[in-house]
Order: structure tokens, then sequence, then C-alpha cells
């Protein structure tokens, strides 16, 4: 049976205790989660408590990993591969995984690539983010880039018709109509932007 060698101050992460398990390093854990579990230095560890001093180290490896990848950017809650939902749990109460800000940085750089609204809300609730926090960062997004969808939605039409210059002109329509749709530009008077341009 595996037993408890050593159980010290972690000096580099206060509350924390280095856990040895057989002279190995086994993680370093939060003393408040190893508090309830009683534990005895050079004692057996009974497999539940071997099970749940793995759990907690789970914990704090998927916490870390999140922590770098916050480190790079923002991300939704549901956008992180963490393993544990009490590491995205902890992080989250710390103030560190936040819905609201990772949606307002998704949808204004998207939306300054010309992701209309429909696209862009699309995009953050299929990535976890609800639907009120979505709508108030895609809303907050354009207000704060300058970005009116109408004449963002003119300006890749155009663009777009000149590409799709040589074909026939239901084809051209059609295509460009669905091009639209596909980019998130739903709430724009669109068949009457598609005749003017191949009209």
């Amino acid at each position: 049976m595996p037993t408890l060698t050593a159980l010290a101050p972690d000096p580099r992460q206060p509350g924390y205790r280095l856990v040895e398990v057989d002279r190995g390093r086994f993680a370093s854990l939060p003393v408040a989660a190893l508090e309830p579990l009683r534990l005895e230095v050079v004692a057996a560890l009974a497999p539940a408590v071997l099970d749940r001093l793995r759990e907690l180290a789970d914990i704090e490896a998927a916490g870390r990993a999140a922590l770098q990848a916050l480190a790079r950017r923002a991300h939704a809650r549901l956008d992180l591969p963490a393993a544990v939902d009490a590491a995205l749990e902890r992080l989250a109460s710390r103030g560190l995984l936040d819905d609201r800000r990772f949606a307002e940085q998704y949808a204004a750089l998207r939306a300054t690539r010309g992701k209309g609204p429909a696209r862009l809300l699309g995009d953050l609730m299929a990535q976890g983010v609800e639907r009120r926090t979505a709508e108030q960062a895609v809303r907050r997004a354009l207000e704060e880039e300058g970005i009116d969808p109408g004449v963002e939605a003119r300006a890749v039409a155009t663009k777009r018709a000149r590409q799709l210059a040589g074909l026939p002109v239901p084809v051209r329509k059609r295509r460009l109509l669905a091009f639209l749709l596909r980019r998130g530009y739903a709430g724009v008077p669109l068949k009457d932007l598609v005749e003017e341009l191949c009209g």
C-alpha cells in the first residue's frame, strides 16, 4: 500500500503543501483540500484517500493548464479543455475566467474582419456563451468599433460581387446571397442589396 512520506509547506505557493508518496513528489495541493483527509506522514494511504489525492492533483493540473491558456488569450468557460469542473469553478471565482470578457473580445475582433451580427451571435453561443451575454457582447462590439452592419454588409457584398462577376446573373445572385447569410448579415435587407449589385 502506498505511503505518505512527506507533507511540507510549498515555498512557491502559500497555503499549499508538497505531498510526497513513497518518497516521490506527488503534487502541490491546497491545505484546505487536504485537511479533511487527516493525513499522517509515514502512514499507509487507503485506496479512497489515494483516489482523492489523485483527484485533487488533477484539479490542480487542470487549473494550471487553464491559467496558461488564459495567459495567451481570453476564453469562454466551455472553450477550455479542462478535465475537471472544479478547476474552472476556482478560476471563475477568482475572476480569471469570464464569458462576458471573452465574448466582447471575440466579437470585437471578428466584427472588424467582416463577420455580421448573426454569425457572431451564433459562434459565441456555439462556444457555450449564454445568449443574453452573447447579444450584449455583439452589440457592444459593433458600437465600440463603430461598425454599422448595413454599411459593412454592403462593403463585403461589393467585394464578393466583383469576384463573382464572370458568372451568370442568377448564379451570381444566389451565391452572393448565400455568402452574405453565411457571414451573418441576416438582419440586413439582403435581397435588395443583391439585386442592386448583380442587377
